[in-house]
């Protein structure tokens, strides 16, 4: 591999990953388009999209194992809300996974388009009074969360994505957990469900590895450090920056679709 394209795949696993970090999804939403389309603006590479579904699998792994430690302390880990929507996701995701075969690429795209509008919508729903709640004294319907996360994860398992993008929302407007906790805890779920994506991907020999080491070593270094910005910004700064950044993901799957 030449120097450009190293320079190049770093990059855009730093950038990916930083805002992982900070805002709690694993961050493929970003870096599936920015490995899709920036390789050949430059006159590198380009990548197939099953080579890049590949690495953002296996990047998006390492990237929240980064952001998790570095929220490890500080009480934003929900042990309880981890647990229950971590195995429901991660049941949800194999089952998922496992029916995608039987769709149709068209199918595909617009289940992913009507899950990421849903989570648009549900960002700008209102969430007064969230970030009032003491840390130690959040709580939530255990059932309600295994129940939307084994959902959740049907629908990523579909796509290939680890869906914290539709986490996030449903953590915050439906479950009503503080911004932070939210973040934090949806990284934890988000590397769960990643671990069937990645395995999948490694197995079926969808992952280019020279890439993927350039991107996990990039995301070991950015998710923490994003994750300490995160822990800076004013709550409703990251709300609306995840608002934006959804919108932003739906609106493109759409025109895409159309």
């Amino acid at each position: 591999m030449e120097l450009g394209f190293i320079i190049t795949i770093f990059l855009i696993g730093f950038v990916g990953s930083y805002i992982s970090g900070m805002l709690g999804i694993g961050g493929s939403i970003i870096k599936y388009p920015m490995l899709l389309y920036i390789p050949p603006l430059f006159g590198l590479a380009a990548f197939s999209a099953h080579e890049v579904s590949g690495i953002s699998a296996v990047q998006v792994f390492f990237a929240t194992i980064g952001g998790v430690w570095a929220y490890r302390k500080g009480g934003y880990l929900n042990k309880t809300l981890i647990g229950y929507m971590g195995v429901s996701i991660l049941m949800g995701s194999f089952v998922g996974g496992y029916g995608s075969k039987l769709m149709t690429e068209g199918g595909i795209n617009f289940v992913y388009g009507i899950l990421a509008l849903i989570a648009a919508v549900m960002m700008f729903v209102p969430k007064k009074g969230i970030d009032d709640i003491p840390l130690d004294q959040v709580k939530f319907n255990k059932w309600l969360a295994a129940s939307l996360a084994l959902i959740v994860g049907i629908g990523a398992g579909i796509v290939g994505a680890a869906g914290a993008f539709l986490l996030v929302p449903i953590m915050l407007v439906v479950l009503k957990i503080p911004t932070r906790m939210t973040i934090a805890s949806s990284l934890a779920i988000t590397f769960i469900s990643s671990i069937g994506a990645t395995v999948g991907k490694i197995t079926t020999g969808q992952v280019e590895f020279l890439p993927s080491l350039i991107m996990v070593f990039a995301s070991l270094i950015a998710s923490p450090l994003g994750a300490m910005a995160g822990k800076k910004i004013n709550t409703k700064v990251l709300q609306v920056i995840l608002a934006f950044l959804i919108l932003a993901t739906a609106i493109k799957i759409w025109i895409d679709i159309l």
